[in-house]
């Protein structure tokens, strides 16, 4: 189901950005073949780095020239959707084939090109108790990946033809979903050709910034789907999370959070009473509370009708001990209307990551 959901929400983002009108629009497309390393972020997956990954960036974007507000705030970036294909050359770890949307900005006179793309990964050889017990990085076929590019970048060196080289970083991991989930990164340096599809380049459009205000603006959301502990073979058990929070924007781009979140998360049940059972000398009583509150600080940046949360919590209620009291939250949210919003986001606690939640909220 939460594929599906994922799916879904690249589709209407990717959908988004063709949907905006416009009387000629441009589009390029550019091969990024990569080689790099996978890096060492924890231990437990140094059986796993033998080899120096390989693959290819493939990216479709279409240009905008500030027919609306936001292009010109963002200096006119390109949206767009790519297909990652990694080989890890690694018979534990195998392959992975990705679909991402991203948003390329652009610096110095857009000769610096960064990316940033949010999508779906199906890898090949997951961790299997009998068949691949090595692979403690990949603990199911379907993960969630992030990457980020950063090119320099050059358009219509000969013809149409222009150049891409630079660095990416890619990141693997199915946020305990299924466990295990130690997940990996992967530095790549690439190299690759762009090719500009249709005429020449419209003019830019510039025009006066106008100023945005709002009064405070208070929000509903409830998250859910299903995640395990690290324990493996402990079963993956739905969760849910209420979360009530205020913001205030600061302009077109930023608005400033303050909320509070709820969690039920029932694989918490199940590890309280292993806990209590396989560790007496902790004294965990198996009636242990699993619910936590916390109390929240975050930022939430617009791009269109697309926009990026940031949030910082820390639990005021905490009876069991998990992962530490601070934990962090990051997400992608698209709004429909004023006022409904979808969401997908990450929940860690710093690099741990403990579930990828599902959402809907209301700003009123």
């Amino acid at each position: 189901m939460g594929t599906r959901v994922l799916f879904v929400f690249l589709f209407l983002g990717i959908k988004a950005f063709s949907q905006e009108p416009s009387k000629t629009k441009r589009y390029t497309l550019d091969v990024n073949p990569f080689y790099g390393s996978i890096l060492l972020h924890n231990t437990d997956i140094s059986h796993l780095i033998t080899e120096h990954p390989v693959g290819v960036i493939v990216g479709y974007n279409r240009k905008t020239f500030g027919e609306n507000e936001w292009e010109r705030e963002y200096n006119y970036p390109d949206a767009g959707a790519s297909f990652v294909y990694q080989d890890t050359r690694s018979a534990t770890l195998g392959k992975t084939y990705g679909l991402f949307a991203h948003y390329n900005f652009y610096f110095f006179k857009r000769n610096l090109q960064f990316r940033v793309a949010q999508g779906l990964a199906y890898a090949t050889n997951p961790y299997d108790r009998v068949t691949n017990f090595r692979n403690n990085a990949y603990g199911s076929r379907f993960l969630s990946s992030t990457y980020m590019m950063l090119n320099y970048h050059k358009q219509r060196i000969f013809r149409n033809l222009g150049l891409n080289a630079g660095i990416s970083v890619v990141h693997y991991s199915n946020a305990n979903v299924k466990a295990p989930n130690t997940s990996t990164n992967t530095l790549a340096f690439t190299l690759g050709l762009v090719y500009n599809i249709g005429g020449a380049d419209l003019p830019y459009v510039s025009r006066e910034k106008q100023q945005l205000t709002e009064p405070l603006r208070y929000n509903l959301a409830f998250r859910s789907g299903i995640n395990e502990s690290d324990n493996i073979g402990a079963g993956q058990f739905p969760f849910y999370i209420f979360s009530g929070y205020v913001d205030k924007r600061l302009g077109r781009k930023s608005a400033l959070q303050l909320g509070t979140d709820v969690f039920f998360s029932n694989f918490l049940k199940e590890l309280i009473r292993y806990q209590s059972i396989s560790f007496p000398e902790n004294e965990i009583a198996t009636d242990t509370d699993f619910k936590r509150v916390g109390l929240f600080l975050g930022h939430e940046l617009f791009i269109n009708k697309l926009s990026i949360t940031t949030q910082l919590g820390y639990y005021i209620y905490y009876p069991f001990d998990f992962e530490g009291r601070v934990y962090n939250r990051v997400g992608l949210k698209r709004y429909f209307g004023d006022k409904l919003f979808g969401e997908i986001s990450l929940k860690s606690h710093g690099a741990a990551a403990e579930a990828v939640e599902f959402g809907i909220g209301i700003r009123l």
